[in-house]
């Protein structure tokens, strides 16, 4: 079971699984218990088994994310904040959709906040704002008659 190799190596649990839906969700939302002729579903596993204390299932073709929180043994379904994002308070961040542009693709993408609803930049997104940033001194510098090439 792919799921819970942390667990098995690493003997961390995580905080949060995220499942990306495949198909239509079923398999994703499934809360069948194991048994001699079948295999536990997903939703079964992530909550009985494992106990992650938040699971996540982002539905690609709707754009769609729905999280669960597990309290008192069971996952309860979450309600985003009045930006439509779901805070996750140990963690600090909230996680949403946000339509915009990543890898030349405009697309709703699943993505994190912190809690002052700022969008967490990805690491390409930190070195394209540091390059320019970069740029704009440079340009400063070279108004000031300083080459800065040359420092």
């Amino acid at each position: 079971m792919r799921r819970s190799y942390v667990l098995w190596k690493e003997f961390v649990a995580p905080l949060i699984a995220i499942e990306f839906v495949s198909g239509n969700g079923d398999e994703e939302r499934d809360r069948t218990p194991p048994a001699e002729d079948n295999k536990p579903g997903k939703f079964w596993v992530y909550e009985q088994a494992l106990r992650i204390p938040f699971y996540a299932i982002y539905e690609v073709e709707k754009p769609a994310v729905e999280l669960y929180e597990l309290k008192a043994n069971r996952y309860q379904r979450c309600e985003p904040n009045q930006r439509g994002h779901y805070p996750i308070p140990p963690m600090g961040v909230e996680l949403g959709i946000w339509q915009g542009r990543y890898g030349n693709q405009l697309l709703p993408w699943l993505r994190w906040w912190d809690s002052q609803a700022n969008l967490l930049l990805t690491g390409d997104e930190r070195a394209e704002q540091e390059k320019q940033r970069a740029e704009r001194l440079a340009t400063k510098l070279r108004e000031l008659g300083i080459d800065p090439d040359e420092v």
